[in-house]
């Protein structure tokens, strides 16, 4: 088993997986290599040209058909994981997936599966493999367990955070006019990993200097970065499969005044998001409240996002924190907040925090300094 969870979580996830289904009318889930296989497994795979899928059955023991090759991940686990695997000949995967399928128990049952990341391959497989099932969405099954960190998740998530501020830390020394945002962007990177970072990261850093900050995914260029500039940073660090997701933007040199009135109009709306975070708001309203004091200062038409989004075993997951949002958040659900003003041909400014609710309100896993700190 890897580092990142043992298999009492494992036991846990699989059972409350088996609720979840109930609750959603579905009999079972297929899931291929990612962050929800990863979650409810403790395994690991790449998504490559040979398939791998996991069947979660209300009814049966949990299957998977895999690759021979990558057969000894599963060796010595200690709750039950049925293995049908298959060699380099294409002509025995059909075979794979029909025991799996067989084993799980799936014909004429409503299978659920991740729209977003099953692609065509396994569908094909599965279909074949069980031509009775339906094969429907069932996001939302796994989207409500995975809300809901524990304190282990928590604690990666918190060293993900930390890892991600002492890089960004380790480079603002060498952010200075002349350089480039390409340049530090790959600095920043080396700094991730030096600190602690898993390879895989979230996301490629943002890294965007004067009007190119007014972009809110802006991708490092070969921009030299100059005296009146604004220069915004949004990245994030990888701890055992756990996310950080940050931005914070500062001034070289002297900047105009009005980015500087923006400056602390955000971060006026960021403290009104994270203020108001605790159970039982609903996620909408983070964002209404945030936007408000946009809005009120003016700029409402220069926020073009939504306020944050959840954060955990992938950089973009429930709740989503837009002004539509129902759903109320609870104990353990972990997001962003990060609002934003952004002045086409300009300049922008985001700040982002990574939130966690607790039982009697919130906590943000990231200190660094929300104010518009002078670098040179």
């Amino acid at each position: 088993m890897p580092e990142t969870l043992t298999d009492s979580p494992i036991k846990a996830r699989q059972g409350r997986l088996v609720s979840a289904l109930e609750t959603a009318g579905l009999d079972a889930l297929a899931v291929n290599p990612g962050p929800s296989l990863a979650y409810l497994t403790g395994l690991h795979f790449h998504m490559s040209e040979r398939p791998v899928v996991a069947i979660f059955s209300r009814h049966n023991a949990p299957t998977i058909a895999l690759p021979e090759l990558e057969s000894q991940k599963l060796d010595g686990l200690s709750y039950e994981l049925k293995q049908f695997t298959y060699g380099e000949d294409l002509s025995t995967w059909d075979a794979a997936f029909s025991g799996a399928a067989e084993a799980a128990g799936i014909a004429g049952q409503q299978v659920g599966v991740e729209p977003r990341s099953l692609r065509v391959l396994e569908l094909r497989l599965l279909e074949n493999a069980a031509p009775t099932a339906s094969f429907v969405t069932g996001e939302s099954s796994v989207a409500a367990l995975r809300m809901i960190k524990d304190e282990s998740e928590l604690a990666m998530m918190q060293k993900a955070t930390d890892i991600a501020q002492r890089a960004l830390q380790d480079t603002l020394p060498s952010v200075r006019p002349g350089v480039t945002e390409r340049e530090m962007a790959a600095l920043l990177i080396q700094n991730m990993l030096r600190n602690g970072s898993d390879g895989e990261l979230p996301f490629q850093p943002i890294v965007a200097f004067g009007p190119n900050s007014a972009n809110p995914h802006s991708v490092p260029t070969d921009n030299v970065l100059k005296e009146g500039d604004l220069a915004l940073f949004d990245w994030g660090a990888n701890y055992r499969g756990y996310f950080s997701d940050l931005t914070r933007t500062f001034a070289v040199g002297d900047v105009e005044p009005e980015l500087i009135k923006v400056a602390e109009v955000v971060k006026q709306a960021n403290q009104a998001g994270c203020r108001l975070a605790r159970p039982g708001i609903s996620a909408g309203s983070i964002d209404q409240a945030a936007r408000g004091v946009i809005e009120e200062a003016g700029y409402g038409e220069f926020f073009i996002h939504r306020t944050g989004h959840g954060l955990g075993v992938e950089v973009h997951e429930e709740p989503y924190i837009r002004g539509d949002n129902e759903r109320l958040l609870a104990d353990g659900m972990t997001f962003t907040v990060e609002p934003g003003i952004y002045l086409p041909n300009r300049g922008g400014v985001r700040i982002e925090d990574d939130m966690v609710v607790t039982d009697t309100g919130s906590r943000s896993l990231s200190n660094l300094p929300r104010e518009l700190i002078r670098l040179a």
